[in-house]
């Protein structure tokens, strides 16, 4: 795959956050890729982390979702609203009627849909970054938000496929950023306590759940075990959990159970 930085378009027009973020969905996606190599044909149909999957599963999820950002990149390039998919079951079509597939092809569709979306990414100018796309939620979004999300996609699912890369591998960038999206995701979350969030390396704290002072729980640990435990990757191991001045000893029997995040 090309470097997303040396993208003509990209490195001349784009806003330095999406040049950043092109960056790292490049590295992210070799990175996936180094560990898809690695496999044996037989683990495909194992198990994965998300339940119901087969390895194959998230890897098909992974090359379509490029596909759909590419119609979304498709249709701010042009100023039209291209759907993210062609109707509300091709998503899960796609997946399935892709899970099963032998490795070399499961490689090649994963080079070629991220060969795809970098294509796709360098074809925009400075402007079109600024189009409002359709996610297949129904919600919008500016086009510029498009390249952290791929970047999501990428690295929860590279834990997801559960193949030896876990959140300690995320970059430091990928994990401080999404604890700030995830925190303000639940903040004031119905149905869940008040938590302080504290990371180990100081500095303010985030508040999820319920607002009101003071909070039940404090939850205190690295930034990669914080999102971890927020984006549903981890059951709260390696975190310390207060309630009051007590520490508590079963982290994951105090924390609250979180809604999904998508």
């Amino acid at each position: 795959m090309s470097d997303a930085t040396q993208t003509p378009s990209a490195a001349a027009t784009a806003p330095a956050t999406v040049r950043k973020d092109l960056a790292e969905v490049a590295e992210a996606a070799e990175r996936l890729l180094h560990t898809v190599t690695e496999l044996e044909p037989g683990q495909l149909s194992e198990a994965s982390a998300l339940s119901g999957w087969s390895r194959g599963h998230v890897l098909a999820h992974i090359a379509r979702n490029a596909d759909s950002l590419v119609n979304l990149l498709t249709g701010a390039a042009s100023g039209q609203h291209i759907p993210q998919y062609a109707d509300p079951e091709a998503r899960d079509r796609g997946i399935e009627e892709g899970a099963g597939r032998p490795l070399d092809e499961q490689l090649a569709d994963l080079r070629g849909s991220e060969e795809r979306f970098e294509a796709a990414a360098a074809a925009l100018t400075g402007d079109a970054w600024a189009f409002a796309v359709r996610h297949r939620r129904g919600y919008t979004f500016p086009a510029a938000d498009i390249p952290w999300k791929r970047l999501m996609e990428l690295e929860y699912h590279h834990v997801d496929l559960d193949a030896g890369y876990t959140p300690a591998h995320w970059p430091a960038v990928f994990t401080e950023r999404e604890l700030r999206r995830l925190t303000g995701l639940f903040q004031g979350a119905p149905d869940v306590p008040g938590v302080l969030l504290l990371t180990e390396a100081g500095g303010a704290g985030l508040r999820i759940g319920d607002q009101a002072d003071p909070p039940e729980l404090t939850v205190e640990g690295p930034v990669r075990g914080l999102v971890a435990w927020l984006s549903g990757r981890s059951d709260g191991d390696g975190l310390q959990v207060h309630r009051g001045d007590v520490r508590v000893t079963d982290p994951r029997s105090a924390l609250p159970q979180l809604p999904p995040v998508g």
